[in-house]
């Protein structure tokens, strides 16, 4: 038994009152923790750090009792050998007298203490690794290297430490069932003992599994103690400014940096990673000793290089001793020197001569003008193979099919309108074919009767009018009108009676909607359904009245929608209504830039818009972006949009019209240059495969544009007749052009106030 479980002993035997007593203060438990954490030995329980000698005295209790328990069971288990038992008593009071002479020694030894032992503890007030539980000094290994022995490891004094002996299944039952303490009973794995927990232990590990701090006497809420001071010092704790070097880069460093930098940008510097990638791909390079002549020589610098001819192997003529019959006679040599001019001719280029030995073969003369005239052959003629295409310039230009085969055209003025006091920016015509609509500078809109050239009609706006559109709805008789800053809605009442009372009827009453308009659209654009008389009287039954000026407007296929277009009007620039409703729709919350025209698609809920540069294409049901078309120009002006809806038409202010084909790509199909000035009227015809373009050039150019219903051919585009009868007026040539609806024909309006149709 050590020093130090027999003081932890004589500890324990004392009566429990002297224990309780004042006479054991705060000095006694530190002497008491000091002997238990001596120097000599490291006697602290297993669960880490011995807090309070209170807590020693209840483990070696328990430690006590468990060998009393132990005894018991042995002493049960030998009842059948009584004289073992006996021994096993004698044996015992042996030991215990030894243990009480040790004991009068170690007081004797505690009375009068070395002066090594009266030193202050350095390690007192502290927490320090010798308060772990090493009693087992075999230190961290497995513990199953010990299953086939009889003891767990060694002391500090280098004796055993046996095994205790474990009951059968029987004993733990019982245990289990009589011992209250059963359930608080740990092994300890270093020595292999039952360690009964402390209340304290119990609340410790109940703390840490519950996540919560195990000392319980901590504040996790005290009071922040501010160590170092929140205020912004005024003043710099230097007097001297800082140096410039101190926060300008060096301008040497940087320099190096950059080249560096640069270096492995262009490849040139390779890292360590990409050097080792490039040696793990780099294969072992292999060069034949010998080559043979039926490989090509390789030419770095030459692709497909086809190898210069290998001189032939001298024959037997130009042997040093050749047979009598390879040399030459007087004739031979006559006809040699005759072929002097043109030595290409003779048979050998040289004269085959006879020695005795070899040592008599002179130097041959034209060795070096030979080798010369080889080393040129082989410089200037690199002998690369060449692939050269014959083509001829006129197969390079398309074959188009002649004009005459494209008829019906429109190809010469018809019919003149004459009647606007000045430009006529805008034209329309009805769904049936019969009236056209035009809006000019004036303040006034015309109706004409296309076959006669008779103007019916002649109402005023009070306002220049930018755009006219006739509604495409065959059961409405409405035209739109934007003039200034409204759009009104005329019904012109010409054509069928019943469908032009029918649409006053429908236009007369307002339906009744709950709908809270938002203040955005209430500051944008305001319905007037009761108009004054005098525009009553005029046709005008709706009067849409904008923020801004309206330079065009657009139905929908249905006719129950339109758009208007105000450029100045920022992200508020593009409006829709519906007339059945009266209501108005800002589709876009941001602006895309300077909006100049928008147009429906004619069978898909698509919008296209226009700006300076670009053309968008905007999903009205799913509310996004489908597509942006490229237009690489400078300003679109207009643009129209083919029947089909698979192909658009813009035109632009720097002379060009393009052609997109929406299925193919973003970018143009083709970019017509047919006019010298800017393009400001474009349209497709809804029948015929035809589209023109007018221009401030006063020309009006009719094209023929087959779209094919096979994807995989392209459209067909055939400039085919040049009009040019407008004349021009402060450098404005013809604003508007409009197919007829029915007939090839096509209507023209200028900006010296008339109009022109123009007919096959």
């Amino acid at each position: 038994m050590g020093n130090k479980e027999k003081i932890l002993k004589r500890k324990l035997e004392k009566p429990s009152e002297e224990r309780d007593s004042g006479a054991e203060s705060v000095e006694s438990e530190d002497e008491f923790l000091n002997v238990v954490n001596g120097d000599e030995e490291d006697s602290s329980d297993s669960d880490g750090e011995v807090e309070s000698s209170d807590e020693d005295e209840l483990a070696l209790e328990d430690d006590d009792e468990d060998d009393d328990s132990d005894e018991e069971s042995n002493e049960g288990s030998e009842n059948d050998d009584q004289d073992d038992s006996d021994d096993d008593e004698e044996e015992d009071q042996d030991s215990d007298d030894d243990d009480d002479d040790e004991d009068h020694q170690e007081e004797e030894n505690t009375q009068t203490p070395p002066p090594s032992q009266s030193k202050p503890d350095e390690y007192e007030d502290h927490d320090t690794s010798d308060e772990e539980d090493i009693r087992n000094t075999v230190g961290n290994i497995p513990k199953n290297w010990y299953d086939d022995y009889k003891h767990l490891g060694y002391d500090w004094d280098g004796n055993q430490i046996i095994k205790p002996e474990t009951g059968d299944q029987l004993d733990n039952f019982l245990k289990r069932m009589e011992d209250p303490d059963f359930w608080r009973t740990v092994k300890d794995p270093q020595t292999g003992q039952n360690v009964i927990l402390s209340d304290d232990d119990i609340n410790l590990i109940k703390r840490i599994k519950a996540n919560k701090i195990p000392d319980v006497t901590f504040d996790e809420y005290a009071p922040w103690i501010e160590w170092f001071t929140s205020e912004v010092m005024q003043m710099p704790l230097r007097k001297f400014p800082e140096h410039k070097r101190s926060f300008l880069p060096s301008k040497s460093d940087a320099k190096k940096v950059s080249k560096l930098v640069h270096a492995l940008k262009m490849g040139w510097i390779k890292t360590r990673a990409e050097a080792e990638k490039l040696r793990a791909k780099k294969e072992p390079q292999f060069y034949m000793l010998w080559g043979s002549d039926d490989q090509a020589e390789e030419m770095r610098r030459i692709h497909q290089h086809i190898a210069a001819p290998k001189r032939h192997l001298p024959g037997h003529a130009e042997s040093y001793n050749p047979p009598p019959e390879y040399l030459f006679d007087e004739k031979e040599m006559k006809q040699w020197n005759k072929f002097k001019n043109t030595p290409w001719k003779r048979k050998l280029h040289f004269v085959p001569q006879k020695f005795q030995s070899l040592r008599q073969v002179p130097a041959y003369p034209r060795y070096i003008k030979e080798r010369f005239l080889r080393c040129l052959d082989l410089y200037l003629c690199p002998r690369g193979i060449k692939m050269k295409l014959n083509i001829e310039p006129e197969s390079l230009v398309p074959k188009l099919p002649s004009p005459k085969d494209l008829q019906p055209f429109p190809t010469v003025l018809a019919i003149e309108y004459k009647g606007h006091s000045d430009m006529v920016r805008t034209i329309s015509t009805d769904k049936t074919g019969q009236y056209l609509v035009s809006g000019s500078d004036d303040g006034t809109i015309k109706l004409w009767e296309i076959n006669t050239g008779r103007c019916l009609k002649t109402i005023e706006t009070d306002g220049v009018v930018r755009s006219v559109e006739w509604c495409p709805n065959s059961a409405l008789s409405l035209i739109l009108v934007a003039s200034g800053n409204r759009v009104l809605l005329i019904n012109p009442h010409l054509g069928d009676f019943v469908v032009c009372s029918k649409t006053d009827s429908i236009l007369e009453t307002s339906p009744q909607s709950d709908a809270i308009v938002s203040e955005r659209i209430k500051t944008t654009v305001e319905w007037c359904n009761s108009v004054e008389a005098n525009l009553f009287d005029r046709g005008v039954r709706i009067t849409l009245k904008h923020f801004k000026e309206v330079s065009q407007v657009t139905w929908h296929g249905k006719g129950d929608y339109f758009a208007t277009v105000m450029p100045d009007g920022l992200n508020r620039s593009v409006l829709i209504n519906q007339i059945s409703r009266r209501r108005s729709q800002l589709p876009f919350t941001k602006s895309k830039g300077l909006v100049q025209c928008v147009l429906f698609h004619p069978t898909k809920p698509f919008l296209f818009v226009a700006t300076q540069r670009h053309v968008r294409i905007y999903d009205l049901v799913k509310q996004n972006l489908m597509k942006k078309l490229l237009t690489n120009s400078k300003w679109i002006s207009t643009m129209a949009i083919h029947p089909g809806g698979d192909n658009l038409l813009v035109g632009t202010y720097d002379r060009k019209m393009l052609w997109f084909d929406l299925d193919l790509s973003t970018k143009p199909y083709q970019t017509l240059r047919l006019h010298g000035t800017a393009v400001r009227g474009v349209a497709f015809h809804k029948r015929y495969p035809l589209f023109a373009s007018g221009s401030d050039d006063k020309s009006l150019i009719v094209s023929h544009g087959m779209v094919y219903n096979d994807l995989l051919k392209n459209p067909l585009i055939v400039p085919l007749k040049r009009l040019q009868d407008h004349e021009g007026s402060n450098d404005f040539g013809i604003f508007g052009v409009h197919f007829h609806p029915l007939q090839p024909w096509v209507f023209s309006s200028g900006a010296d106030g008339t109009i022109k149709l123009y007919s096959n």
